[in-house]
């Protein structure tokens, strides 16, 4: 049997957490307004806000802290609800219990395709704060990050490889190091800048 009749070694995905502590969430120009929108969130017009960023941007991890230290309730991925009724309920609940519900969404509520009435008009009315698109500092550190919670140290030569050769998105930067990791276990081989550029051809 020669090389190319052998079977290609099957990847399997591994299970791992990614960090969400305080620490572990960098602060840049591009999520500054929402970090601070959070602190003040005691000057909010209505207990309720939304979190508005893009697939990757750290939405939920700045969310899961503002959570802890407001002792609010989380509503990720509101834009996608399997249940208007409940979220108009936790909606309705956060006025009357005056205790914070945030909501996390990659738009704004007018493009969430929203049927009840009541809660489109209450969502309408939510204050909101965004995410911008990722600075080179905070996708520098994001793509740090994703390999920490890989528990993997990426080389720094491979890194500034990688983040001249992606789009500057956050999506971008992940899957990046989803095909680069997935790449090196099915080849057995060290991370490095050919496996990387062999890696990148797919993204």
């Amino acid at each position: 049997m020669t090389a190319a009749d052998e079977p290609r070694q099957m990847v399997l995905p591994l299970r791992w957490k990614a960090a969400l502590g305080q620490k572990d969430f960098y602060v840049s120009e591009a999520n500054l307004d929402a970090v601070q929108f959070l602190d003040s969130w005691s000057t909010w017009p209505l207990p309720a806000a939304i979190l508005i960023g893009p697939t990757g941007s750290g939405k939920s991890h700045l969310a899961a802290i503002f959570a802890r230290r407001a002792n609010a309730r989380l509503w990720d991925d509101a834009d996608r609800t399997h249940s208007e009724e409940a979220l108009f309920h936790a909606w309705n609940a956060a006025m009357e219990e005056r205790r914070p519900l945030l909501m996390t969404a990659r738009s704004a509520p007018l493009d969430w395709n929203i049927g009840l009435a009541d809660l489109r008009s209450r969502l309408a009315a939510t204050p909101r704060v965004q995410i911008r698109p990722p600075d080179d500092a905070l996708l520098e550190a994001l793509f740090q990050k994703l390999w920490r919670d890989r528990g993997i140290d990426i080389p720094s030569e491979v890194a500034s490889y990688v983040l001249t050769r992606i789009e500057r998105s956050f999506e971008s930067a992940a899957r990046a190091v989803e095909l680069i990791d997935s790449a090196a276990m099915a080849a057995q081989r060290p991370i490095t800048i050919p496996l990387a550029r062999e890696a990148l051809l797919d993204l």
